[in-house]
């Protein structure tokens, strides 16, 4: 739900966009699919410059900037694990030392997730002002 009707409109195009270049990319090996692919990224971003053009009338926002690399660090840490199970997964042979390197890879992104992003932004919460 978007706060104002400008916000509604970019975002309904932004969904517009990315599911027609989705269905592009789908039927890629066909004309109709590269020509879909092509309007749905026009579509994405006019919608793109849409949600910059309404940026600047949002106003000041309520949280105060802060606690940016532990926001990163989180970020990472959730897609390292990931990109551990995927990489694992190809370098390891065995079961047993893929389920394994599977549950580290899932631990590590939990670890990032449930731990460091709450930490990141709770830090400078709204409620500790």
């Amino acid at each position: 739900m978007a706060a104002t009707s400008g916000q509604g409109r970019s975002f309904a195009t932004f969904l517009v966009g990315i599911t027609v270049a989705c269905v592009g990319i789908a039927f890629l090996s066909t004309g109709l699919g590269k020509f879909a692919l092509a309007v749905g990224v026009v579509i994405f971003v006019a919608s793109l410059f849409a949600f910059m053009k309404i940026k600047p009338m949002e106003g000041k926002p309520a949280q105060k900037p802060g606690a940016g690399k532990m926001k990163l660090l989180g970020a990472v840490a959730a897609c390292l694990g990931w990109i551990l199970v995927l990489f694992g997964l190809h370098v390891v042979t065995g079961t047993g030392g893929r389920i394994v390197l599977s549950l580290v890879g899932i631990g590590v992104s939990l670890f990032g997730i449930i731990y460091i992003l709450p930490t990141a932004f709770n830090k400078n919460a709204i409620w500790k002002a």
